[in-house]
């Protein structure tokens, strides 16, 4: 790793002493460490003002933007310095960074453009992590691969992930979000760039941190989120990026599936209001399309499936 010029960006927003242990226990092999300060509240200058470390790298948001707003800052400072490689450690201790080195080995050897730390390989760490966040993470695990394209990955939600400094020179940053649904936004983003992307199997840490993330705000606004990026997702890989037999699936079953509804509903109401129960035609003109229009879409989702970057 030596030849590699390695960049650790670590978001700051209310952090305390945790973020102290994060940086001293930072590997030889980092050539920068990226602190960000999203105007915490908690001084983090002062916090480590006593660390003689000099790959220190301290930027501070005058105004909040947000973990996303952060780390972009930060992944731009880091390619300003030429990063190869950047990785994203979270300042409250629960990534421990003797990992990092296992996290960017498939970036190394080419195996991979993005690398998300797993979590839920490991089962006595899964046992300690809160029921509810174990709870928000598997929904949100699965429905993150319906709206990212990404079906090969286990845990989406995790923050621990190094990204190509190439990779991420190529991302459109407009598509990025600024909050909490900044690694969905990303990943939805690299499949549009037919990034690899590759879980990586690390434990996490959990001691007495408490999230600034509600569990309430999680349930309401990320499945929005991820309904807004699935739709975007499909529109631009299949029809303004490209368009394929997969393409076609979805424009055939989605006028077929709706035609198959709307008759059999018009002709459920009028029998039921009639008491003359529906003729057998009408009821395969209803079935057929309905069944077409599903055989079809689920083509397509195999289709999707296949096509994850290798």
């Amino acid at each position: 790793m030596s030849d590699l010029i390695i960049a650790v960006v670590i978001p700051a927003y209310q952090v305390e002493n945790e973020i102290v242990d994060v940086i001293n226990s930072m590997p030889d092999f980092v050539t920068s460490i990226i602190i960000v300060d999203d105007a915490s509240l908690i001084p983090v200058h002062k916090i480590i003002s006593h660390l003689a470390d000099p790959r220190i790298c301290l930027i501070r948001h005058e105004v909040n933007q947000g973990v996303g707003g952060a780390m972009i800052t930060g992944y731009k400072k880091a390619i300003e310095i030429g990063a190869d490689i950047v990785v994203k450690v979270d300042g409250d201790g629960q990534m421990d960074p003797k990992n990092i080195s296992r996290l960017v080995q498939p970036l190394i050897e080419n195996e991979a453009d993005y690398c998300k730390g797993n979590r839920f390989v490991h089962a006595e760490e899964l046992s300690s992590m809160p029921f509810l966040r174990r709870l928000g993470n598997i929904t949100h695990s699965y429905l993150t691969k319906l709206a990212s394209g990404y079906w090969n990955i286990f845990d989406p939600t995790n923050g621990y992930t190094a990204i190509r400094g190439s990779t991420f020179q190529a991302l459109d940053l407009n598509h990025l979000s600024k909050g909490y649904f900044f690694e969905t936004s990303l990943l939805i983003t690299l499949r549009l760039q037919n990034a690899v992307v590759k879980d990586v199997p690390i434990p996490a840490i959990y001691g007495d941190e408490v999230s600034s993330l509600s569990h309430i705000k999680t349930m309401v606004t990320f499945p929005i989120y991820l309904v807004r990026g699935f739709f975007s997702r499909i529109l631009l890989q299949y029809f303004l990026l490209n368009f394929n037999t997969t393409s076609i699936k979805i424009l055939l079953s989605i006028p077929l599936l709706l035609f198959g509804l709307i008759w059999g509903i018009h002709h459920r109401a009028q029998s039921i209001n009639t008491g003359i129960p529906a003729a057998t035609g009408t009821v395969l003109l209803a079935m057929l399309p309905l069944l077409i229009g599903f055989i079809l879409l689920l083509l397509a989702a195999f289709e999707d499936i296949r096509s994850v970057p290798k």
